[in-house]
């Protein structure tokens, strides 16, 4: 009997927080994320899951251009080539979705799937027109697509990449369903991720997105600068310390010549940064 009043006593203060907690009706995003903060500090939430949500949140105010991986950084093949002649790169890049082109990269003819190569393979029949025949349609995003709706439309469609576009038609960078949940849920790794070499990226030219964990040392080396390595490990932690508090997304600071923007962070970390040299 003390078991189950004990039980029912737990159940009637959990609840009694959890009311109070949201006992103030939230009337603006800012409100809802400070009543979600003090129900984590109440240990209500978890910090894992106060990360999915903040990140779930940021995500409906990006749009696709935020975090598309830039044009320059596709991995193409050319639908009218010979498969021999791009086969070793699509081995070696270890992605499974390629976009394939026509004459220009503006000219989106399809979507490769490396999966489909496989039975072409086995049948000895990698050519250029059985190549034609398996290309997916290829989905068509504008720049300013909201990742929240691209997410949406990616479950519902069952796609897991789109080609963007800029407001004249022409391909800016490609996007994956991963892409926009790692807005949400942190980095996503694979054994085919390779951190140093993806740490930092140049999204259009003379901007770069940084993530938050690259070393200062590799920083430095990138951009030919000289910030502090003793002082702090990582580009995250210099910039809390320019910023003297945990930046929100958006917040930006200038010093050593760049101007650096928050891209996502959460309540704990910052997690990326955008690098824009200063004219």
């Amino acid at each position: 009997m003390s078991d189950d009043s004990s039980n029912g006593q737990t159940k009637n203060s959990w609840l009694e927080r959890l009311s109070q907690a949201f006992s103030s009706e939230p009337r603006t995003p800012e409100d809802l994320l400070r009543l979600l903060r003090d129900a984590e500090f109440q240990q209500l939430i978890d910090s894992d899951a106060m990360s999915i949500i903040e990140g779930a949140m940021q995500v409906t105010d990006m749009r696709v251009e935020e975090i598309m991986i830039p044009r320059s950084r596709m991995v193409t093949v050319k639908a009218e080539a010979d498969p021999s002649s791009y086969i070793n790169e699509i081995i070696e890049s270890a992605h499974s979705r390629f976009p394939a082109i026509g004459d220009t990269s503006d000219e989106i003819i399809g979507i490769l799937l490396a999966k489909d190569l496989l039975p072409l393979a086995l049948r000895n029949n990698l050519t250029r027109d059985s190549i034609r025949d398996i290309l997916r349609p290829a989905t068509v995003v504008p720049e300013s697509k909201r990742c929240n709706q691209l997410l949406k439309e990616f479950k519902e469609n069952r796609n897991h990449m789109a080609i963007v576009v800029d407001e004249y038609g022409g391909v800016s960078g490609l996007i994956t369903i991963e892409d926009v949940l790692e807005q949400i849920v942190g980095d996503i790794e694979d054994e085919h991720d390779v951190d140093d070499d993806d740490r930092i990226r140049e999204r259009e030219h003379g901007i770069y997105a940084v993530k938050a964990q690259t070393p200062i040392e590799d920083f430095n080396e990138f951009f030919g600068t000289g910030l502090d390595e003793e002082a702090f490990d990582t580009i995250g932690g210099l910039m809390l310390r320019e910023f003297g508090r945990l930046p929100r997304r958006g917040e930006t600071t200038t010093f050593d010549r760049f101007r650096f923007k928050v891209l996502n962070a959460d309540n704990r970390k910052i997690r990326l940064i955008q690098v824009k040299p200063i004219a």
